[in-house]
């Protein structure tokens, strides 16, 4: 059994067929998504409030051309087809918390841990959305400011030894 799956160009050599074609075809007809149901507002944003969980991330994106999304996830699905709780466009507070509000208050108040940056538009989607729920810095940006903190420190450390060495020659040489 074929496990990987098939692009609609790869359907050319087999078929005979013109993969474009096939593609734009199946996009606009037989796979139903002018009808969808999300469509007029699946540019702004998506919710699929029956992936939630204990256990969420929120974190931003920006997939092409610099636009930035928020994505809020379920940590248990591990990335399988229950992750996305929802996508937003833009990361302003205010439209996020909108977009999160659409979710059943009972699931909302249901999560236990939210994991996120320290930026102040996540920590009040959190704190807005999310009540009951810890929050949880993620230990990318944990680690990077550690990484910082050494790195100033170095510097100083570096800076402190240069001069030093400077002041050692300036008194040699004055003997």
């Amino acid at each position: 059994m074929e496990t990987l799956p098939t692009t609609s160009r790869s359907l050319d050599h087999y078929y005979h067929i013109n993969g474009d074609t096939f593609e734009r075809q199946y996009k606009e007809i037989l796979s139903g998504y002018r009808e969808w149901s999300e469509l007029s507002h699946a540019e702004e944003w998506l919710v699929f409030p029956e992936n939630i969980g204990e256990s969420i991330c929120i974190d931003e994106t920006a997939p092409s051309n610099g636009e930035l999304y928020t994505v809020v996830t379920n940590r248990a699905s591990r990335g399988g087809k229950v992750t996305i709780i929802a996508i937003v466009k833009g990361v302003a507070a205010a439209a996020v918390t909108e977009t999160l509000m659409r979710i059943d208050a009972n699931k909302r108040l249901m999560v236990k841990e939210i994991t996120m940056d320290m930026s102040n538009s996540m920590r009040l989607i959190a704190k807005r959305c999310f009540p009951n729920a810890i929050r949880t810095i993620d230990r990318f940006h944990i680690q990077k400011l550690a990484c910082d903190a050494l790195q100033e420190m170095r510097i100083a450390y570096r800076w402190d030894t240069i001069q030093a060495d400077t002041d050692a020659r300036e008194e040699a040489a004055q003997l």
